[in-house]
């Protein structure tokens, strides 16, 4: 092999080694659209449901008194409510006039 060969090779080895390190690869969530305020909220409102679905049964099961669980549930349903009525402005949709107290007592709260 002459001193040229070794030359090329050794480039084409750098280039390839390059390519390799800092080739990017574009991840599906790279394409994906970004979660909007909406889709938090609905996310949000998902998860109160489901606390109040798991609550509901841990006591039943006799994990929780009732005043813990009435006052849990009340809080839940509040910051439920909440997360409603933030919907209900972000699509154009009224408030109904529940949430409209529910969300007005949680900011009073927080």
């Amino acid at each position: 092999m002459s001193d040229v060969d070794i030359l090329v090779a050794c480039a084409l080895l750098a280039v390839a080694t390059l390519l390799f390190i800092f080739h990017l690869r574009l991840e599906p969530s790279d394409t994906a659209p970004h979660r909007t305020k909406l889709d938090q909220l609905m996310e949000r409102r998902d998860a109160i449901y489901e606390n109040l679905r798991d609550l509901r049964f841990e006591f039943r099961a006799g994990k929780f008194s009732e005043a813990d669980y009435e006052e849990t549930k009340q809080s839940l349903e509040v910051e439920a409510a909440r997360v409603l009525a933030e919907m209900d402005l972000l699509t154009g949709g009224t408030p109904t006039p529940a949430t409209r107290v529910a969300a007005s007592k949680s900011r009073v709260e927080s």
